[in-house]
């Protein structure tokens, strides 16, 4: 219930005047029925904008990090996905991967729009990285659409080392429903896994228009905080 008082009456008309959202694509989000929205991740900004053009509710698999973060920012946006039911995994370890994976899988069982970000964690540098297989395993195992999303214009509202964000206009493209069935009973083959989180990327890549990196974010974002500790 708070979901949509959050959405209609509080958070979402204030999102909607400072960073006036724009959407496209929005009929390709399924009006009923389980889904998979997967996007690329440039800003604190994208799991608060892009509940607020969508008509339906959905759950956020959100990083831990997101509920303990300080900060104005911070804390707004740990109260706002606390207030919603957003669901709070750890990203620390292959168990903590497979328990995300549950709730993910719980969600869509519910016949509900799960949001997941596949780079895991959000582009360091704006650019798009390498995704993770968790999307393609909850896909495969709840043999659901995954809609391709591409956030456009966030990460300028707060790039890294900024403190408070700039208030600026974003948009949210919505891309063609990828269907997977093909793949059914075959979520065990790690080869089939790289391949249909690799077509995911591709889609949002397209969207996005971002340059493509074929790293893991996480491995990326390592290497900096070695470099700045060694500085």
């Amino acid at each position: 219930m708070f979901y949509y008082v959050l959405k209609y009456i509080l958070l979402g008309p204030l999102l909607r005047l400072l960073f006036r959202p724009r959407a496209e694509g929005l009929e390709r989000v399924p009006a009923s029925g389980a889904a998979i929205v997967a996007s690329n991740h440039l800003s604190f900004a994208d799991p608060l904008l892009m509940p607020a053009v969508l008509k339906r509710r959905i759950t956020f698999l959100a990083k831990a990090e997101y509920f303990t973060a300080p900060g104005i920012t911070g804390r707004l946006t740990a109260l706002v996905l606390r207030a919603a039911d957003q669901i709070s995994i750890d990203r620390s370890g292959r168990a903590a991967g497979q328990a995300a994976i549950r709730e993910g899988l719980g969600v869509l069982a519910q016949g509900e729009l799960l949001a997941i970000y596949p780079e895991g964690t959000r582009s360091p540098d704006g650019r798009l990285y390498k995704g993770k297989v968790g999307v393609a395993v909850m896909a495969l195992a709840a043999q659901v659409p995954v809609i391709p999303c591409a956030m456009v214009g966030t990460f300028e509202i707060r790039p890294p080392g900024r403190v408070l964000p700039r208030i600026r206009p974003a948009a949210i493209h919505f891309g063609e429903p990828l269907d997977f069935s093909r793949f059914t009973g075959m979520a065990d083959h790690k080869a089939v896994l790289r391949a249909v989180t690799d077509e995911i990327m591709y889609a949002i890549f397209r969207l996005s228009g971002q340059e493509y990196v074929d790293r893991y974010a996480a491995d990326v974002k390592a290497e900096q905080a070695k470099g700045r500790r060694r500085g």
